[in-house]
């Protein structure tokens, strides 16, 4: 493996049995997907991943980490004013508890697989998506954004 000069680490991508030897001495449950061969979901801080094999030996990632919601990996998204972990069937606030829990799920599991962890997510859980209201249809031409509440005209009632 190359070992970057700077950082010493290793900083090429495991391979998948390297990768499920890591996990597996590192205290991931590892549960085998029913009716494939090489795809195994992750679990572990009730946060879970599934990886599967690569045709080139390497490491696919099927599916991102999240929290467990209901036997489901959920979807980290930010409203703006709060954080919640949605799933096919219901949207949950995500507690402090929970996000706590992905990062570090998150972290370990890209040092699984030999994958970088860039600086903005080691500073805490990043979302998929962020939906802020204001910034919503900012990419469309002016003409064609829909009107604010903020924007709209005051008309006064005559008495």
């Amino acid at each position: 493996m190359a070992k970057n000069t700077i950082t010493g680490y290793d900083t090429q991508p495991r391979t998948y049995e390297q990768a499920l030897e890591w996990l597996r001495a590192h205290g991931f449950d590892l549960l085998e997907a029913p009716g494939t061969s090489n795809r195994v979901f992750l679990k572990k801080y009730n946060c879970s991943a599934a990886i599967e094999k690569a045709p080139d030996s390497g490491v696919k990632v099927f599916a991102w980490p999240g929290c467990l919601i209901s036997g489901e990996i959920s979807k980290l998204i930010n409203r703006g004013y709060q954080q919640f972990l949605k799933t096919t069937k219901t949207e949950v606030a995500a507690t402090a508890e929970k996000l706590r829990a992905l990062h570090d799920f998150t972290e370990e599991f890209k040092q699984a697989l030999n994958l970088p962890s860039l600086y903005n997510e080691s500073l805490g859980t990043v979302s998929e998506k962020y939906y802020y209201d204001r910034v919503n249809d900012r990419d469309t031409a002016p003409a064609a954004r829909p009107v604010r509440p903020w924007e709209k005209k005051q008309t006064k009632k005559k008495a």
